[in-house]
C-alpha cells in the first residue's frame, strides 16, 4: 500500500535518471494531498520524469467499468494519453511493444472478472496501480493479483495528485528494463551473444573479420561457453548466408555411423541401405559445415575428413564416384587438441587443415558486468515463464552470480535463471532461487588477506583473457614480466602456465 514515498533504485553500474536530468529541467515541486485511508498527510516531494518523458505519447490504460471523469481529466492534464473502460475495448494498447502505466479499478469488478484480468495484470511492459478498499483486500484473489503483479494499491477516497504520481512511477519502473537492455548495445548475432566486456568486444570483432573470407575456422572454449552460436553469427555474415547452415555433433554418434553421417551412402551398401543417404557434408554444399566436440572423431574418420579437405570431394558408402562440394568448414571443441595431438588421438595434418583461423571464446567467469547483463537479458526474454511478474534480481542474487564460478558458462546461466523464474516466490529473484545461496555473504578476514585474494583473481582473469602469455598479461597489469611471474608463483598459479606453455609469452 502507498503509505510513503517510493524511491526508485537504479541498476548498479546504469545512469541514473539524476545523471541523465539537468537540474533545470526538472518540474516544480508541488504538494501531494492526502487520502489514503489511515495514512498521514504524504511530504512534499518531486515527480520526477521518467526515461521516456521527452516521448511524443506516454499511454496509460485505465481499466474500470465507470471511470472517474474528473481523474481521467487530471491525468490528460499530466501528459498522459488515457484510454479508459473496459479490458476488452483497450486491449490494443498492450499489444505495442511500448512501456504503458496501468490503472486497475478492483472494486468494480467481480472475483471472476478479476481473475479473467491476470493476463493482461501479468504484461512485461505494464506498471499497474490498483485502486481497492478493506472489503476487497479481504478478498483471496484481489490480494493475490496486488502482489504479484501490482506496483502499489491505494485505498479509497484517493487524491489525484496520489494516483498521478504512482502511476508515474510505475511507468518509470517498467521504463528502467529498457535502459538495462534495450539501451545498452550489447547482442550481436543470435540474441544469446551479449556482451560489452572487452573480452566479447574482442569476439564480434574477430567473427566480423573471419566471416569475411572462406578459410576453415576452428573454435575453442569451454562447455557452453556459446560455440555454436558464433559458428551461426559466421556464417550469417558470410558471402555463404544464402547457402544451408549444417551442424554435426561429432561426439554424440556412434564411431560405426559417424562415416556415413557425415559422407552419406548409396542404396545397398550395407543391411538395412533400403535408399540413397545424402550426408551432412554434401547437404551443406554451397553454405556451412559446423563440425562440434571435433576432438570426439574417431581417427579413422579423421581420415577420410582430410582427405575431403585436400581434395573437396566425397565419397558416398558404397558409391565409385566421387561427388565435389563446395563448402566452408567450422569447427568447435571443448578439449585441447593439442594435448590429444601429443597423445596421439588427433591427427597434426587434420588440425591444421581445420585450424587456418582461430577464434576463442572466453568464459563467463572472466567477463565481469556481462555476468549480470547476461542475467538481465536472459530475464527478459523468459520471465513469462512464470506466474509472478518477475522484475529483477535481488542484490543476494547479484553478489551471489559475481561470486560462483559458473562451470558450465552461459548454458548455466540460462538454465539457472529460467529454472528461478518459475521457482521464484516474490517479484525478485533470490540468490536461493538460483540455488547460489552457498555463494553469498563475506566472510571474516584481514585486510591484508583480502588484498592477496584481489590480487590473485586479477592476475587469473588477465591470464585467462591473454591465454596465459605473460608479456602481454604483465603490460596489461601494469607490471614487469618477471614481477608477474614471481606474484603468479606466490599464488600458486605457476602450474596453470606451465600447462599452457606460457613461458613462450
Amino acid at each position: 500500500m502507498f503509505e510513503s514515498v517510493p524511491v526508485s533504485v537504479p541498476a548498479p553500474g546504469k545512469t541514473t535518471l539524476d545523471s541523465m536530468l539537468p537540474t533545470s529541467i526538472l518540474p516544480t515541486v508541488i504538494p501531494v494531498a492526502p487520502g489514503l485511508s489511515g495514512a498521514p498527510d504524504l511530504p512534499i516531494v518531486p515527480i520526477i520524469p521518467t526515461p521516456h518523458a521527452t516521448a511524443a505519447v506516454r499511454n496509460l490504460l485505465y481499466i474500470a467499468q465507470a471511470p472517474n471523469e474528473a481523474l481521467v481529466t487530471y491525468l490528460k492534464s499530466l501528459g498522459w494519453k488515457v484510454s479508459a473502460g473496459s479490458l476488452a475495448t483497450q486491449a490494443s494498447v498492450l499489444k505495442t511493444d511500448t512501456p504503458v502505466a496501468g490503472i486497475v479499478d478492483m472494486t468494480s469488478f467481480s472475483a471472476r472478472e478479476l481473475t479473467a484480468l491476470e493476463p493482461a495484470l501479468r504484461h512485461q511492459r505494464a506498471g499497474w496501480i490498483a485502486l481497492t478498499d478493506d472489503t476487497h483486500l479481504a478478498d483471496p484473489v484481489v490480494c493475490h493479483l496486488i502482489r504479484h503483479f501490482c506496483f502499489d494499491f491505494v485505498k479509497g477516497p484517493f487524491s489525484h495528485a496520489t494516483i498521478g504520481y504512482l502511476v508515474d512511477h510505475a511507468y518509470g519502473m517498467v521504463s528502467l528494463g529498457d535502459i538495462d537492455l534495450a539501451d545498452t548495445p550489447t547482442v550481436f548475432g543470435d540474441e544469446q551473444m551479449v556482451g560489452t566486456c572487452e573480452a566479447m568486444q574482442q569476439l564480434f570483432r574477430t567473427i566480423r573479420k573471419v566471416a569475411n573470407t572462406d578459410a576453415n575456422v576452428f573454435i575453442t572454449g569451454e562447455s557452453g561457453t556459446g560455440k555454436e552460436l558464433t559458428a551461426v553469427a559466421i556464417h550469417e555474415r558470410s558471402p555463404r548466408r544464402k547457402g544451408p547452415f549444417v551442424a554435426i555433433n561429432c561426439g554424440a554418434i556412434g564411431n560405426h555411423l559417424i562415416q556415413s553421417e557425415l559422407f552419406g551412402y548409396e542404396r545397398g551398401a550395407f543391411t538395412g541401405a533400403n535408399q540413397r543417404k545424402i550426408g551432412r557434408v554434401e547437404e551443406a554444399d554451397g553454405g556451412t559445415l559446423f563440425l562440434d566436440e571435433i576432438g570426439d572423431l574417431p581417427l579413422d574418420s579423421q581420415v577420410h575428413l582430410l582427405r575431403f579437405l585436400q581434395e573437396r570431394k566425397i565419397d558416398r558408402l558404397g558409391g565409385h564416384d566421387p561427388i565435389a562440394v563446395n563448402v566452408r568448414i567450422i569447427s568447435a571443441t571443448h578439449i585441447d587438441l593439442e594435448a590429444a595431438m601429443a597423445a596421439g588421438r588427433f591427427r597434426t595434418d587434420l588440425f591444421h587443415r581445420l585450424c587456418v583461423l582461430r577464434v576463442d571464446e572466453p568464459p563467463l567467469r572472466a567477463r565481469g558486468k556481462d555476468i549480470e547483463i547476461l542475467a538481465l537479458h536472459v530475464l527478459h526474454k523468459f520471465r513469462s515463464d512464470g506466474r509472478r511478474k518477475i522484475v529483477g534480481f535481488a542484490p543476494s542474487a547479484i553478489e551471489a552470480m559475481y561470486s560462483y564460478a559458473w562451470t558450465g558458462n552461459v548454458r548455466e546461466m540460462i538454465n539457472r535463471v529460467r529454472r528461478a523464474i518459475v521457482m521464484a516466490e516474490n517479484k525478485l529473484i533470490t540468490a536461493d532461487d538460483l540455488g547460489l545461496g552457498h555463494c553469498t555473504g563475506i566472510e571474516s578476514t584481514t585486510l591484508a588477506a583480502a588484498r592477496d585474494a584481489a590480487e590473485k583473481r586479477a592476475i587469473e582473469l588477465t591470464l585467462l583473457r591473454h591465454r596465459h602469455r605473460l608479456a602481454e598479461a604483465a603490460a596489461e597489469l601494469g607490471i614487469s614480466r618477471v614481477t608477474l611471474y614471481r606474484l603468479m608463483v606466490a599464488h600458486g598459479l605457476r602450474g596453470a602456465a606451465m600447462v599452457t606453455g606460457a613461458d613462450a609469452g
